[in-house]
């Protein structure tokens, strides 16, 4: 499909009465989409379209009529007996998103974890990265990023990486009340 001279007066015409870009490729036809007449009107520069002379509003569907809802079994029971009117509370008017907004009401409690005692290693015990084995604790200790980090050396247990102390630390359990 080429843009003859007609063809474009005719893209033209019916771009400024305010057809949308699909009315004017199906009255093109021969193979003219929506996505050619647009590149057409951007190369050619043409303003933004004219408002549509027949403006009646569109007609929205008709909304389902919604299912009348019936009583569960354990409030039917309770139907029989005398219906108590709700009593609504007044809240105050707030605007913007609140969910997670923080209520006077809410009490904060902030957990503390108790401060564990650090197993101390001398010196000498102590070894970097290059220096660990299979049979080595590897619990790091201190900031990666000091020359004063190091791993704990301890022999370790042959279930995990960890000598005993620090694989306590690592595999606690929770107490059976908090199950």
């Amino acid at each position: 499909m080429g843009w003859t001279d007609e063809r474009v007066e005719l893209l033209k015409k019916l771009w400024m009465e305010g057809l949308s870009a699909s009315q004017i490729a199906a009255e093109l036809g021969e193979g003219v989409t929506r996505n050619a007449v647009i590149g057409k009107v951007h190369r050619l520069k043409l303003s933004a379209r004219a408002k549509p002379t027949n403006t009646a509003p569109r007609s929205r569907p008709a909304a389902r009529p919604s299912a009348p809802r019936r009583p569960s079994t354990s409030s039917a029971s309770t139907s029989t007996m005398s219906a108590k009117p709700r009593v609504s509370m007044s809240r105050p008017q707030v605007m913007g998103a609140t969910a997670l907004a923080a209520s006077p009401e809410m009490d904060t409690e902030v957990y503390v974890a108790p401060a564990a005692a650090e197993l101390f290693i001398p010196e000498d015990k102590r070894i970097n990265l290059l220096q660990l084995s299979e049979s080595t604790c590897k619990w790091p200790i201190g900031d990666p990023l000091t020359k004063d980090f190091y791993f704990c050396g301890q022999h370790s247990l042959e279930s995990g990486p960890y000598c005993e102390f620090h694989s306590r630390r690592a595999y606690h359990q929770l107490d059976k009340k908090k199950r």
